[in-house]
């Protein structure tokens, strides 16, 4: 079993990406044009019962993830790799550094949940749990994410596309698992070097939130804050966001 992937560029630095809830393979499509694929290679896969995993079932952990995700790049020949995470991807990557030690050289965390569990009240956690089988519920997740402030055919075509390519059980499943698990005795104090990046917009995963979780966990960590954008920030500010990793990637 391998999950489905793209792979990008021909750099000697090897980077694996890791998507949202909302998102899959192509989730970060709208910057591909601003990276530097002399310098990197870059990995897209997709969850099982995403994209091209669609037709790959699971436990839709974060633990499977990562061993996906280690699988993956046993696989493909990445003895070594750092890792680019959005959203829910950014407490799986955070999985993988714990799962395998020695490999990941460094981790970008964008508009990323933390490696704990979320709290909900009643009202959010039916409409989060709701989304699974409602795109209203969906839309209505991404505008809030996003500062109330884009077109609604950016909305829609977010909503569309995650009820087109992303199986309902996954999708119920991975929210689980970025809502409730919890590790963050397993990482706390690693030393790899981390930049977290949040939108201004996103009312959810602030700066306040972030320094209160990662700039405390991780040593070596440092946060900025990406204007104009809100929890989407490779579709709200793609050529800024890919400058900013790739400017970290490379020190």
């Amino acid at each position: 079993m391998t999950l489905g992937y793209q792979s990008y560029g021909t750099g000697a630095h090897k980077v694996v990406v890791l998507h949202g809830w909302f998102g899959d393979h192509t989730m970060f499509g709208p910057m591909r044009h601003a990276l530097n694929t002399d310098e990197f290679t870059y990995v897209f896969p997709a969850y099982r019962g995403y994209g091209l995993s669609r037709h790959l079932s699971g436990k839709y952990t974060n633990a499977e993830i990562s061993a996906d995700v280690i699988a993956l790049a046993d696989e493909i020949g990445l003895k070594e790799f750092s890792l680019i995470g959005h959203s829910m991807g950014g407490k799986a990557i955070q999985r993988v550094l714990a799962d395998a030690p020695g490999r990941v050289r460094k981790l970008v965390a964008v508009t990323p949940v933390p490696a704990a569990a979320v709290p909900f009240d009643e009202a959010g956690l039916q409409l989060f749990e709701g989304a699974a089988k409602s795109i209203e519920n969906r839309k209505a997740i991404l505008n809030y994410s996003t500062g109330n402030r884009l077109s609604s055919r950016f909305i829609d075509h977010l909503a569309d596309y995650s009820m087109q390519t992303a199986s309902p059980e996954a999708f119920a499943g991975y929210f689980r698992a970025w809502s409730k698990e919890e590790f963050v005795a397993d990482i706390l104090g690693n030393k790899t070097p981390i930049k977290v990046i949040v939108g201004e917009h996103d009312p959810s995963l602030t700066p306040d939130i972030m320094k209160a979780t990662y700039m405390e966990w991780y040593p070596n960590a440092e946060l900025e804050v990406m204007p104009n954008a809100g929890h989407y920030p490779m579709d709200e500010t793609p050529i800024a966001l890919a400058t900013s990793m790739e400017n970290f990637l490379k020190k």
